[in-house]
């Protein structure tokens, strides 16, 4: 690491410059003056009232957390800054935002599946309301409000399940976790950086890396390949996870599809 910062190509260092600006204005807004800025800039689902379009780029310089940041960051430096060098800054800029905006694009798809199945579990609840189907309902959607909304209303139900006040309590409850799932902004470079990943892996497969857990090398291409797996199975096993797992995989489809578009069109190389 001994790479000075002026000398990392010019659309890497200004990426990682404006990421890490929209951090510190985070924490700063937020702390001065009460403002989400991720709420405001993060990517919401399509149908929540906190949509606007401009959040499909503007999520890409937001991040959770100063972790989140520096591995995005990290990422960005080693594998973009070779991609910039070998392609040229106008296709590397090109690139990392059309594997955003194709992570975006999943991501979204994933999300409206699942919101579509959980808008449809409701209403099959609210047809025929009980604290057994309150508990299913809340245990396959929302396992992580379970204990509260156990404590809160289905363990009293069960006393009584005939209850209007419950039957009403368990529809509210319900709508508003709908609110919550649907007004969960997503942050973050992630997606477009997996872009970049694959692309590495693709331009220069044989090229061996060092892994920190364990440390062991492995191949670009091989690595590529089984973060793609990893992220794969995580997004099928865990569709409630705080990580967005196929906005990662939307990013490797889109910059996968780009690499190949340009190998065929061979006059339009940028």
């Amino acid at each position: 690491m001994n790479t000075r910062f002026n000398d990392i190509p010019p659309v890497v260092k200004n990426l990682i410059i404006i990421n890490v600006i929209m951090f510190l204005a985070t924490w700063v807004v937020g702390n001065v003056f009460g403002i989400r800025l991720s709420q405001i800039l993060g990517l919401h689902y399509f149908r929540s009232d906190f949509f606007k379009p401009f959040q499909l780029v503007t999520h890409l310089f937001m991040h959770g957390g100063i972790m989140h940041l520096f591995f995005n960051m990290f990422a960005l430096w080693m594998f973009g800054r070779v991609l910039e060098s070998v392609w040229g800054s106008k296709r590397f800029f090109i690139y990392y935002i059309i594997t955003g905006l194709g992570a975006a694009a999943l991501h979204t798809f994933v999300i409206h599946l699942q919101m579509t199945g959980i808008y449809h579990d409701i209403q099959a609840f609210i047809n025929t309301p009980s604290p057994d189907a309150f508990a299913i309902l809340v245990k396959e959607h929302f396992p992580e409000y379970y204990s509260q909304v156990y404590h809160k209303l289905i363990d009293a139900w069960y006393s009584n399940p005939d209850s209007t006040m419950y039957i009403a309590q368990a529809q509210q409850f319900a709508k508003e976790l709908m609110d919550i799932k649907m007004n969960i902004p997503t942050v973050g470079a992630s997606g477009a950086v997996f872009g970049v990943l694959l692309a590495f892996g693709m331009l220069f497969p044989n090229t061996e890396l060092m892994l920190l857990f364990p440390p062991i090398p492995i191949k670009a291409k091989w690595f590529v390949i089984l973060y793609g797996g990893l992220e794969l199975w995580l997004g099928l096993t865990q569709p409630g996870s705080n990580i967005a797992h196929f906005a990662h995989l939307g990013g490797m489809l889109f910059g996968f599809i780009l690499i190949k578009y340009w190998g065929s069109k061979r006059s339009n190389f940028y």
